[in-house]
């Protein structure tokens, strides 16, 4: 994660202090807590290793009477009128009800779309190319991708 933060020949001393932040649907810890704090350790002696780098568990089921109770059942939320936090309630009707936000949801959508849609075909010339009898042209009419694009594709796969 942080292998271009610095210059060559820069001191590791000047890398910034990295938070990794994993809201998860459910408490993966199944201890009951909103947060899970992580820090890297030696093993043996049990000493913080004090790197500067951080991962933080957020329990998305959490709904305790807290702010990070309150965000999680914001997160949740499909109606603005149910979200606690002002500011993201604003969001949410902008992105849902104006006429901008919807047109920025359906590009969003869309693009999403076509990039799964992308991959699939991405996948399906994988193993086209891997039965090794069907022609490049051939593949790449069956699955909308142009010539050089399953070269690039063959030439990754060494096949």
């Amino acid at each position: 994660m942080d292998a271009n933060l610095l210059k060559k020949g820069e001191d590791f001393d000047r890398l910034p202090e990295t938070w990794v932040i994993f809201i998860t649907e459910n408490d993966v810890m199944g201890k009951g807590l909103p947060l899970y704090p992580i820090e890297r350790c030696f093993s043996g002696t049990g000493e913080k290793f004090e790197d500067g780098s951080h991962i933080l568990y957020v329990n998305g089921a959490y709904r305790g009477d807290t702010p990070v109770g309150k965000l999680m059942h914001d997160f949740s939320c499909t109606d603005a009128k149910d979200i606690y936090y002002g500011v993201l309630a604003d969001r949410v009707r902008f992105f849902k009800e104006s006429k901008e936000g919807i047109e920025i949801m359906c590009r969003a959508m869309e693009d999403m779309r076509n990039q799964t849609l992308k991959e699939g075909m991405i996948s399906v010339a994988k193993k086209m190319l891997e039965d090794g009898t069907i022609t490049l042209e051939k593949i790449a009419e069956f699955v909308g991708l142009s010539v050089d694009e399953i070269k690039r594709i063959k030439m990754e796969q060494n096949i």
